[in-house]
């Protein structure tokens, strides 16, 4: 039967009833209850056993050395362990920006680790630590959690760590992944000549707002990730003010000045595969150094170098990056006849240059269309 039409003094008592919860209405309005919810709605309801995750957990660990490192440790406690460098600026928590392919990264049965860096997030700054002292850290860590040998990826300013770690501890060290990632070798960055006054001077209002730190270019494809930008800036603020320091520069300075160092460390030892990640629009780390790395790493390392990206590459195509760190080098990421699959590169990359396929999860195609 069809369901008559609520109109006049009849619809006004029924908006009261809905909103003060009473059940009956007075004058020449007619009494009615609120309506069952249909039994259709109630079986569609799951009250969820457990808690959904709001991302990594920090932790803490009292090292030998009587400091205390921080880190996170996600994934299968037998899933194939991987250390995580962030960028400079950034805090152990800066993987959860790469949540957005968790159910990627937990298929291929990942264990993604990250330890904190020398005065940022939950971790207290001495400024005569160096990059030699981050590996001993993120080494005891491994040793404290069982963990023997990782691959590694490293972002942006984690590259020097990077780089030393593989040449303090080249055996722990699975395979080497290197995304947009600075190399200690080469011309120094230009601000090297500058005082720690005066670098901090320049880095003060990027570091007092984090919208600055990680004010990516309008067309770059994180915005097409839910939620990146906030999760970035919410990093940011983590990193420089989670202690209370309210954005003191010190820790960014004393980073930023290891960077100048060189000559960067022997890699002679290194005999794990190494991969390289460079986007061609990049101008803070540019194709070049993709050169200037091979120079100095032994061996013949893979290149893979991306149109679409600048220095968000490893973002557009962290995608690759799980499979490679995996152990699936061989195979490409595509989205093919608006499905995602990680065929043999062999096929793969015809179908990419036939335009049959693009590369990357179709996420990264559907949430283009979204946002057009």
């Amino acid at each position: 039967m069809r369901r008559p039409l609520v109109t006049g003094t009849v619809a006004i008592a029924a908006a009261t009833i809905l909103l003060t919860g009473s059940g009956a209405v007075s004058g020449s309005a007619i009494a009615t209850s609120p309506q069952e919810p249909r039994a259709t709605d109630v079986h569609r309801v799951r009250i969820q056993d457990e808690f959904d995750s709001l991302g990594p957990e920090v932790r803490s660990l009292k090292l030998d050395s009587g400091r205390t490192a921080h880190y996170i440790d996600e994934g299968p406690r037998d899933g194939k362990p991987v250390l995580y460098i962030g960028g400079t600026g950034t805090s152990a928590r800066a993987a959860h920006m790469t949540d957005f392919l968790r159910s990627t990264r937990e298929s291929l049965g990942l264990r993604l680790i990250s330890v904190e860096r020398n005065g940022f997030g939950d971790t207290e700054f001495d400024k005569g630590l160096g990059k030699a002292d981050f590996v001993k850290d993120a080494l005891q860590v491994l040793d404290r959690i069982g963990v023997r040998k990782v691959g590694v990826i490293a972002i942006s300013g984690g590259g020097p760590y990077a780089a030393e770690l593989a040449s303090l501890a080249p055996d722990r060290v699975q395979s080497l992944h290197l995304a947009a990632a600075l190399p200690p070798y080469g011309a120094k960055p230009s601000y090297c000549s500058m005082s720690d006054e005066e670098l901090g001077a320049s880095l003060e209002k990027q570091i007092a707002d984090p919208r600055i730190w990680w004010a990516l270019p309008e067309d770059s494809p994180t915005k097409r990730v839910p939620g990146f930008a906030d999760t970035a800036y919410e990093d940011g603020a983590r990193t420089y003010n989670q202690r209370g320091q309210k954005a003191d520069p010190g820790p960014q300075v004393h980073e930023q000045k290891l960077y100048c160092e060189r000559p960067g460390p022997d890699l002679s030892k290194l005999t794990a595969p190494v991969i390289l990640y460079s986007g061609k629009k990049d101008t803070t780390v540019p194709p070049s150094t993709v050169g200037t790395w091979k120079e100095h790493l032994p061996g013949d390392p893979a290149v893979r170098g991306y149109a679409d990206s600048g220095h968000d590459v490893q973002y557009r195509h962290w995608d690759q990056i799980l499979v490679d760190l995996a152990g699936y080098p061989d195979r490409t990421v595509v989205c093919h006849r608006g499905h995602s699959a990680m065929p043999p590169a062999r096929i793969a990359d015809p179908l990419v240059e036939k335009g049959r396929a693009t590369l990357g999860s179709c996420a990264w195609q559907k949430s283009g269309q979204k946002s057009g």
